[in-house]
């Protein structure tokens, strides 16, 4: 395998789009197809699933993406540190984010950390809902702050550093839109989203709830990849979303209202990494520590 063929089958893995591919690699979508297409050919079998709204890993692409991203993984950390020693550089993490991260804590975090290890090379890196934890379990990234819950056996769910409440997110016009609040319970006549490819169901049933309380159930339509597809599709009317309350703050569109619902519970952000990792990886056990110092130092996970 050359190593276009790598870097773009396990790039397109994790994005599961051609677009977002060929930005990543600095490629056309042209060349990022007969890539995939050449790989394929050599192989003898399709790694990816295609159709006209969706790209999808095939039971082949996954199993040699799970062989191949950990060796990849290895390999780049490899190269890293010999041109970080090249360089004077001691180390590098990459830190993945959902959404707004660390929030307001994210400064005094990265601040905390740089003071500990200045010779460390830092890089942030934004993750999507469509495959939440891939990005890490891959080793894209080597910690993350997302939304919880997070109930993986190879991964660990660290200090919590934002508490959120949530919001529903509807298009100027709607029926709720300029409402006080309202209650989980007044949506089961209205339309939310589904979520492509690899979120955990228990992960995205928390946060885009498949019933009322009561159990009535909440018809999903589209599945999203991530916020700017949601925002998009809410402003034109195709479904309403629960969301976090930094989405208005952080994505917000002057299309779309945001109004409190006071009956489902907060959500909380908290650092994760590979379990694996810890005690292996100084600059990510540095991490962790500068993650936990800064919340206790500000009372706790940060309020919205």
């Amino acid at each position: 395998m050359e190593r276009q063929e790598l870097e773009t089958f396990l790039t397109l893995a994790e994005e599961l789009h051609f677009g977002r591919t060929a930005e990543r690699l600095l490629l056309s979508q042209a060349r990022v197809s007969q890539t995939v297409k050449r790989l394929e050919r050599k192989i003898g079998a399709p790694l990816f699933e295609r159709t006209s709204r969706r790209v999808q890993m095939s039971p082949l692409g996954r199993q040699l993406y799970d062989d191949l991203a950990p060796l990849h993984s290895e390999m780049e950390a490899a190269l890293a540190r010999a041109k970080g020693v090249a360089r004077g550089v001691d180390g590098e993490l990459t830190i993945g984010f959902l959404g707004s991260g660390a929030g307001t804590l994210t400064s005094a975090i990265l601040e905390t950390f740089r003071e500990r290890r200045p010779r460390c090379e830092v890089r942030m890196r934004e993750t999507q809902f469509e495959d939440p934890l891939g990005a890490l379990r891959g080793g894209t990234v080597d910690v993350l702050f997302t939304c919880l819950p997070v109930e993986e056996p190879d991964l660990t769910v660290g200090p919590v550093v934002i508490n959120e409440p949530r919001a529903l997110a509807v298009p100027l016009g709607h029926r709720l839109a300029g409402r006080a609040s309202v209650s989980l319970e007044e949506l089961a006549g209205e339309t939310f989203f589904g979520v492509v490819n690899g979120a955990p169901a228990y992960w995205w049933d928390f946060h885009v709830p498949p019933r009322t309380p009561s159990g009535r159930p909440i018809r999903r339509g589209r599945s999203v990849a991530g916020f700017q597809e949601l925002m998009t599709l809410v402003a034109t009317g195709q479904g309403i979303s629960p969301v976090v309350a930094s989405v208005e703050k952080y994505y917000a569109r002057p299309d779309i209202t945001f109004v409190p619902l006071h009956d489902v519970p907060s959500a909380d952000v908290a650092l994760i990494w590979r379990t694996a990792t810890e005690g292996s990886n100084p600059s990510v056990d540095a991490f962790i520590h500068a993650v936990r110092d800064t919340v206790e130092a500000n009372g706790g996970p940060a309020p919205f």
